[in-house]
């Protein structure tokens, strides 16, 4: 293989995916740049993030999954509870990670964020902070880049993982969009209540779903699903007052957790968006990582997971190969689109299911099917 110090990539973003792949990279001694739009490299919004399996799997090879073990809380599997409260059932889950790692472990995302930045800036990459990508031109052999800062550079190749408004796909001449489902979330942080030990929803009630999942021994993060809202008519300093109302009724935990949801700017409103592009996810030396490319509902607490497994498929193609070409960004595409298209379709389906009000649906076996699959490596 040619020496992969020859060889420069482009990261365009600096969520989970970017700093993955610019990790993995750079671990495999190619010269990597990263821009990041925020000047503070904040985490993208929300108070807790679901880790799956598979997407445990990724982050050990990243080297954070110790810190992930420290500062997370790796939940007692999944229980469905009445609106009251009672527990109607309870069950482990599929480590879709294998048997070494936790079926699932729930953390604050800005402490992953944390984690990462940290092997980001350990690994040696290049990193410009508030800046952004303004023209790509490309030929065969690479892309010539310009930055707002009014400089340019070539690259052999540019990673687009900058999220699920991605520039880097509208300068490449991709045309899908998300496109909203229907469905709306309220996310909050607040402390764990000392019984809660396990990630557990209530189906039903005010809202499609209220759940919470333990992010570390003192903390949790709370969401309330409900069908969406125009949200230019919302007020954020009401955010919270709009928590605890839809919060009501509900026991169990509820009770202690809707206290908490005091702050407004700690809590998050956002839809649910459905995003894949079906076509090629590269045109040229140019290629979409994780949301930019696929995005889904949280309701398999998957879309981490796939970003995580793009970087991982694409990092090894791209460390395993001389010719950085069209049929390697091919490939990468045709390994990855069917296994995430599982994802998202499923995904869709479950909150479908909720909107249309299907009481017969077949969510465990939906459910299960789709975590099987994603047992196999990608």
């Amino acid at each position: 293989m040619a020496d992969s110090l020859t060889r420069s990539v482009l990261v365009v973003g600096g969520g989970t995916s970017g700093n993955a792949l610019t990790v993995l990279l750079r671990r495999a001694g190619i010269a990597v740049d990263l821009v990041e739009a925020s000047p503070d490299w904040k985490a993208s919004a929300g108070s807790g993030i679901t880790l799956q399996g598979n997407a445990l799997r990724v982050l050990r090879e990243v080297g954070v999954l110790e810190g992930i073990e420290k500062a997370g809380y790796a939940a007692d599997g999944v229980a469905i509870l009445a609106p009251d409260g009672t527990v109607l059932h309870a069950h482990d889950e599929l480590r879709t990670g294998g048997d070494d790692l936790p079926a699932h472990m729930g953390m604050q995302r800005p402490q992953l964020q944390q984690l990462l930045i940290g092997q980001v800036r350990a690994s040696g990459a290049g990193i410009r902070l508030g800046t952004t990508v303004t023209a790509l031109q490309q030929d065969g052999e690479g892309v010539e880049v310009a930055f707002s800062d009014g400089t340019s550079r070539r690259y052999d190749l540019v990673a687009g993982a900058d999220g699920l408004g991605s520039a880097t796909r509208s300068m490449i001449g991709i045309t899908d969009k998300p496109e909203p489902t229907g469905m709306g979330i309220w996310r909050a942080p607040a402390p764990r209540p000392a019984g809660v030990r396990r990630t557990e929803m209530i189906y039903g009630g005010r809202c499609f779903i209220a759940g919470y999942c333990p992010t570390s021994e003192d903390t949790v993060y709370t969401y309330l699903v409900e069908k969406a809202r125009d949200r230019a008519s919302l007020n954020p300093d009401a955010y919270a007052d709009e928590m605890r109302r839809l919060s009501e009724g509900y026991g169990g935990a509820w009770k202690e957790l809707r206290t908490a949801f005091t702050d407004p700017k700690a809590v998050n409103y956002t839809w649910f968006d459905r995003h894949l592009v079906e076509g090629p996810w590269h045109r040229g030396r140019v290629v979409l990582v994780g949301d930019a490319a696929h995005a889904c509902p949280p309701t398999l607490a998957q879309g981490a997971a796939m970003a995580l497994e793009d970087v991982q498929v694409l990092t090894e193609l791209l460390t395993g190969r001389d010719d950085w070409d069209d049929r390697l960004l091919t490939e990468y595409h045709a390994r990855r689109l069917p296994r995430v298209r599982m994802v998202v379709d499923a995904s869709v389906r479950l909150g479908q299911w909720l909107l249309d009000g299907v009481r017969d649906a077949d969510v465990p076996g939906l459910m299960g099917r789709t975590m099987n699959a994603l047992k196999e490596l990608p």
